[in-house]
């Protein structure tokens, strides 16, 4: 399937299938995008470039499909786009509307077309500026996703940090999924459970539905202990600790707050949902210490603001760290383990010819990264360790960080 090579964009979202995304190829000339529709594979080895201390992806095209809404009918189809989507001009959809990039069930349309109810959308974009986007996808570090169990039916991989479980907002191959599938030829997979995408540690992915299933049933019936390690600020207390506050999850801001269950009184209601997580002091060296984490439950951001919550939060967390903590906390969040990384700046990267082809209408190209991406992500001082439930147990080893 070829569509002529114009423009591009970014803000609907994409289809729930990946079967419609395509790789650009160096090969490719600027009349042409190639759609690689029949390929079964979400990543190739090939997809991947390393640069900087990052693994990128290189960039490709993707067709986001969308479905008139109740609200956008009647509108033009550049009225639809200029209103909804303000990542671009109103003269970019213009021209994306008569160049074909932008097509009404398929069809070619005049900008003055008015788009009527369940049509169907399909964009052809190639660089995207907002968090539902795929085509330059942000780096991520470029530890191995290290195999630790591979049996027929479940694969345990130890997560490094900053790659996220699976397709989300703007990554697509840049995923532990992806990464899985192009350099083992692992998949379709099943993840059965999530792990922040700055936290590290065991994830177990199900290669069955059927095993998926097995091990959903477990974790929603509360029947799984989940174990993971932190490195905090301060000497933690030496006996156990249980914090019983409810997390109250703000999504406009991303992140969370605690609220002790036990202090509402009157007409006051505690916010937010139950929420529980069990301590343990592992050591202390009287700078951090490491401990040893327990959630009963599973709130967003649940152990990083319960250890907030005890006035201990996890030593490079720029999220949760208290405010009086000294700045150079704040400094290690940004940059941890600079000495050994030694990463080059996103932007120090030089085009090639030889790494990807440009897009002429494309906002990021020739560079290789998305725009609004500006700061390296560090491993955050929290890794899963193990997962048990009924007639199984998986354990992941000690991050290096864990040293005190």
């Amino acid at each position: 399937m070829k569509r002529k090579l114009q423009e591009v964009d970014a803000g609907e979202k994409p289809a729930s299938s990946p079967s419609s995304s395509s790789a650009i190829g160096t090969s490719m000339n600027t009349t042409d995008i190639v759609l690689q529709t029949s390929s079964p594979k979400l990543s190739q080895k090939q997809d991947y470039i390393f640069h900087g201390g990052r693994r990128h992806v290189r960039p490709y095209y993707f067709e986001f499909i969308s479905h008139v809404n109740k609200r956008w009918t009647g509108k033009t189809i550049v009225d639809l786009f200029a209103d909804e989507f303000k990542g671009r001009p109103r003269d970019y959809y213009v021209g994306a509307v008569k160049c074909g990039r932008i097509k009404v069930d398929g069809e070619t349309v005049p900008v003055s077309y008015i788009v009527r109810s369940s049509q169907k959308i399909t964009h052809f974009v190639h660089s995207l500026e907002c968090v539902e986007g795929f085509g330059h996808e942000p780096p991520v570090m470029t530890d191995d996703v290290q195999i630790l169990v591979n049996e027929p039916d479940v694969v345990t991989v130890c997560k490094p940090a900053s790659v996220p479980v699976h397709p989300c907002g703007q990554y697509r191959k840049n995923t532990v999924v992806g990464i899985l599938d192009a350099e083992h030829d692992l998949g379709p997979l099943f993840p059965i459970h999530r792990l922040n995408r700055l936290v590290s540690g065991l994830l177990i992915i199900a290669r069955t539905a059927a095993k998926a299933d097995f091990f959903r049933k477990q974790i929603e019936g509360g029947m799984v202990k989940k174990r993971y390690i932190a490195k905090v600020i301060g000497v933690f207390p030496e006996d156990e600790k249980v914090v019983d506050a409810n997390i109250n999850y703000n999504g406009s801001e991303g992140r969370s707050t605690a609220e002790d269950a036990n202090s509402s009184g009157g007409d006051k209601k505690v916010k937010g949902k139950p929420a529980c997580t069990k301590f343990t002091r592992i050591g202390t060296n009287g700078i951090h210490s490491l401990v040893l984490c327990e959630p009963v439950t599973g709130r967003t951001h649940q152990i990083r603001v319960h250890l907030q919550y005890t006035g201990h939060p996890i030593a490079n967390d720029p999220l949760y760290l208290n405010h009086d903590v000294d700045n150079l906390e704040t400094k290690i969040a940004k940059r941890i383990d600079a000495d050994e990384r030694k990463m080059a700046s996103p932007n120090d990267y030089v085009y090639s010819s030889e790494d990807f082809s440009i897009d002429p209408m494309c906002t990021n190209c020739p560079k290789l990264i998305p725009q609004g991406y500006e700061e390296h992500d560090e491993a955050l001082w929290l890794h899963c360790v193990r997962y048990s439930g009924t007639g199984w147990e998986y354990e992941c080893p000690y991050p290096s960080w864990a040293s005190l």
